[in-house]
């Protein structure tokens, strides 16, 4: 067997028996040994993309979705370093990536030969571990030294502060498989006799008990973007009366939540008389200016976490713990919750009429309703910019689904195939259907991620694409009065779900009328469902929003 073969099969081999089940692989020549040995071992499915950013995104989302690290390969050269807004975002989220890079051989880098860059730390401190595999000798100890390194990258992109990983593979022609077998290798190729791992990482150990919290009745938990459990958070709320600020994509946004605090906290009276004097955090919160401001005014700020990655994007935090208790016999029922309650139900009453005196599909409406009427056990991808926005604004308790979104970096980029990775694992592992509600700027932006060729694996993912023909998220902002506002920043496009469906051979639906959501919910298959809006009503609709709040807390 030629050396890249074995290194490639046998790396492959030892991250299956670390729990490897999905593989992307943007197609190149170099590296050929990497994605023939992926295609050839059966535990692993693969996905192959022609675009090696979209390849990076849905390799993003199905690590995401299936909360197990994935491999994504590519070629030498540009291809990898289009890999890295992936890569970015996987870093500032926590989610485990196993990037395996082909190269050149030492032999050719720095002497101008076809697509050789200097890949080495590519992706600087993003990655949690890099490693220059080195060329491939048949010599003995190789197989070692290959199967220990995928142990170790395994454990480093999925432990206590998961992320991704970058593996620098040398390979030298020939790089397809010998006809004859194995027998010319100096030692075996096999792993451990039972199938196990080289090794294996103990569990992590148990924390110190809960930090017990201080017993007051001006407490708040605010719950951003994060996977973690919510429930301990769910059930502080209900044994301490606290209000719960619940980020939708922290899916703590249950019965128990405070689904208008992002207007009410934009009420300058309602914040100044709901001053806290204890706030507990957990998670990235961040996605709206009124919460981050909200932050300041704790008198102590309480952040649940690791000590040496926990989020505290204000520099508010005053504690760090790894995990709270309520206090003991604290009291649920206050002054307190029930002044929060009492603003909440008004808040949620003033805006739900206003969104339901037009029957038409406005942006904030289509978020509302779509929250609501997600089908027990589907998956939702909000999309960065408005979508999130609006679904924070508007949403409504609920359980039963599971919403997600690219909120590490925040960019718009690779959203279309990390809502499909997200989905095809969701629905791998045993999930209902998938949606995403995403803007057009964002659809536009990955529409290569709608290119899938035939057979390889689809997900059921309806992706709700709001066209407000540009960037709807600048409307509400400073730049909106800027003379040339419209050409720099709304950046008008004029192309339609219609035509981008049409170029992916895909189902397309316009959707109009609020009534006609939910027959468009039933449809399977990856397929586009396009609402046409303005981008200025949309920004008129959103403040007098906030001033029917106003109104019905002050009078």
């Amino acid at each position: 067997m030629n050396p890249s073969t074995a290194l490639a099969r046998v790396l492959v081999d030892e991250l299956a028996r670390c729990g490897l089940a999905e593989a992307v692989v943007a197609p190149g020549s170099r590296s050929t040994p990497l994605a023939l040995a992926l295609v050839e071992h059966p535990a692993i499915r693969v996905h192959v993309r022609i675009d090696e950013r979209s390849a990076g995104f849905l390799a993003l989302g199905l690590a995401r979705g299936s909360r197990r690290a994935v491999a994504l390969v590519c070629t030498s050269g540009t291809a990898a370093a289009n890999l890295h807004p992936a890569v970015m975002e996987a870093d500032q989220s926590g989610v485990p990536l196993l990037v395996l890079t082909a190269d050149r051989p030492p032999e050719l880098r720095g002497t101008g030969a076809n697509q050789t860059v200097d890949q080495i730390q590519l992706f600087g401190s993003a990655v949690r571990m890099f490693s220059e595999v080195g060329v491939a000798d048949p010599v003995a100890g190789m197989v070692a030294y290959w199967r220990s390194l995928a142990c170790r990258a395994w454990a480093c992109s999925g432990g206590d502060h998961p992320g991704p990983v970058q593996l620098n593979l040398a390979f030298r022609d020939p790089l397809v498989p010998d006809p004859d077998g194995a027998d010319d290798w100096p030692e075996p190729l096999t792993g451990r006799d039972d199938g196990a791992a080289w090794f294996t990482v103990p569990p992590r150990r148990a924390e110190a008990a809960p930090f017990v919290l201080p017993d007051v009745e001006r407490g708040v938990i605010v719950c951003g973007d994060g996977d973690y459990d919510p429930v301990e958070y769910l059930a502080l709320s209900a044994a301490t009366g606290w209000p719960l600020l619940a980020e939708p994509t922290s899916n703590a946004r249950r019965a128990e939540a405070v689904s208008g605090y992002r207007q009410l906290l934009a009420v300058p009276e309602f914040a100044a008389e709901h001053e806290p004097d204890l706030l507990v955090s957990v998670g990235r919160p961040g996605l709206s200016r009124q919460l981050l401001g909200y932050l300041r005014r704790a008198r102590r700020h309480i952040a649940v976490g690791d000590p040496r990655h926990f989020a505290d994007p204000v520099r508010t935090a005053t504690d760090v713990v790894h995990a709270v208790a309520a206090p003991h016999g604290a009291e649920p029922v206050t002054p307190w919750s029930r002044s929060w309650a009492r603003a909440d139900a008004a808040a949620r009453t003033a805006v739900d009429a206003l969104l339901d005196a037009e029957e038409a599909l406005s942006e904030p409406r289509l978020a509302r309703d779509l929250a609501a009427q997600l089908p027990v056990g589907s998956l939702l991808f909000a999309g960065s910019s408005m979508p999130i926005r609006d679904l924070d604004a508007v949403m409504s308790p609920r359980c039963g689904a599971r919403i997600i979104g690219n909120r590490g970096a925040s960019g718009i980029d690779g959203t279309v195939s990390t809502a499909i990775g997200a989905a095809l694992a969701h629905q791998r592992d045993g999930g209902a259907g998938g949606f995403a509600l995403l803007g057009d700027l964002a659809m536009l932006h990955d529409q290569n991620g709608l290119v899938i060729g035939p057979g390889e694996p689809r997900p059921d993912l309806g992706l709700l694409v709001v066209n407000n023909d540009g960037g709807g998220i600048f409307s509400g902002l400073e730049q909106a009065g800027h003379p040339e506002f419209e050409r720099v920043f709304g950046t008008p496009h004029g192309v339609t779900a219609e035509r981008v469906a049409a170029m992916a051979d895909l189902p397309y639906t316009r959707l109009e009328w609020a009534t006609d959501l939910p027959k468009a919910l039933l449809g399977e298959g990856l397929r586009l469902i396009e609402v046409r809006t303005d981008r200025t009503d949309a920004t008129a609709l959103r403040r007098r929003m906030q001033d029917v709040v106003c109104q019905a807390i002050t009078g």
